[in-house]
């Protein structure tokens, strides 16, 4: 009879999709942890380099290692199909193109036990690739905080901020509450605010412990409309999150700061857009359709049914707007 293998604390899930030049890396620094209570759950999204070959070869080697794979589906999917195959108390993602301290999952699995705390954050360095440089992350805090605290904090994005990688969490959050990742750019901001509205205690490490690689391939180097659109969508899912939970009122000032911040962010993503396509025809009007869209999230009329059917067009490419402007 085969020996029943026993539960890790922690789950780690990492999706993986065409990473061979930084896999081995973030794999070996999850090697070298402390903490070794854990099992690794890697989620090839159907990868046409070689990074099936190289999660096969750490999963030959170790044994807490597992592979599953999968057709592309993207980073949400992935990180659901993980979630789904974990088995540990806490769970914790890690983009498979960065990498952790070895400290990483001990701290933060320390400040969960001593606190009581279903959260625990640490801070990150912006590791930029192309000249190996590193940068804190500057914008800190420390303590452990009751569940208004710790969402006003993640409301003003600065402090706390809605990435999921720097955290681990208790499963129950999601599994309890049937939290999942939808199927977009940002779902790490339009996910985490529904696991905090669950979350007690909220614990945060003043040691950056995660570094996060920054490339030109990354998502907020290469934005376009669909990823701007998904951006706003994003907030707005805070919003209707917030009024399901019956928070709004609660926490009304400190989501409109979130959406004057994403207002200027989206403004500045559809300059550089048209900049970079060389057209400045319809930058305007994209600026227009960005600051309505922000206030409709905002308003106390918030009306999610009209908001929603008009936000695939928030934003439009450049092309769709020289031809709307050609006809006129």
């Amino acid at each position: 009879m085969a020996k029943e293998e026993p539960i890790p604390e922690i789950s780690v899930v990492i999706p993986v999709y065409n990473v061979e030049k930084f896999l081995g890396r973030c794999l070996s620094s999850l090697l070298g942890q402390t903490f070794r209570n854990f099992e690794v759950i890697a989620v090839n999204d159907g990868s046409t380099d070689d990074s099936p070959e190289i999660l096969e070869h750490f999963a030959r080697k170790y044994s807490f290692i597992h592979v599953i794979s999968q057709p592309n589906g993207g980073m949400s999917r992935a990180r659901n199909t993980g979630m789904r195959a974990a088995r540990g108390r806490y769970l914790a993602f890690i983009d498979s193109d960065d990498y952790v301290a070895p400290t990483f999952l001990e701290e933060l699995y320390h400040a969960c036990e001593s606190s009581g705390a279903d959260i625990a954050c640490c801070y990150y360095y912006y590791h930029f690739i192309e000249n190996d440089f590193l940068l804190e992350y500057p914008f800190r805090c420390k303590g452990v905080f009751d569940q208004t605290t710790a969402m006003n904090k993640l409301l003003h994005d600065l402090q706390i901020q809605s990435l999921v990688w720097n955290k681990l969490y208790r499963r129950s959050l999601f599994t309890r509450y049937g939290i999942t990742f939808p199927t977009m750019c940002f779902e790490d901001m339009a996910t985490s605010y529904r696991v905090f509205a669950h979350a007690d205690r909220v614990a945060v490490i003043d040691r950056p412990l995660y570094y996060y690689d920054q490339h030109p391939t990354s998502t907020l180097a290469t934005m376009n409309a669909g990823k701007i659109n998904d951006f706003i969508r994003a907030v707005a899912m805070i919003r209707l999150s917030l009024e399901k939970y019956g928070m709004y009122r609660k926490y009304r000032k400190s989501y409109q700061a979130l959406t004057r911040k994403t207002c200027n962010c989206c403004y500045l993503y559809v300059l550089k857009l048209h900049v970079e396509k060389k057209c400045m025809r319809g930058c305007m009007e994209n600026m227009r359709r960005v600051s309505e869209a922000i206030k409709c999230c905002s308003s106390d009329e918030f009306n999610p049914v009209l908001l929603f059917d008009s936000l695939p067009g928030v934003v439009s490419p450049q092309e769709k707007l020289e031809k709307d402007y050609s006809i006129r």
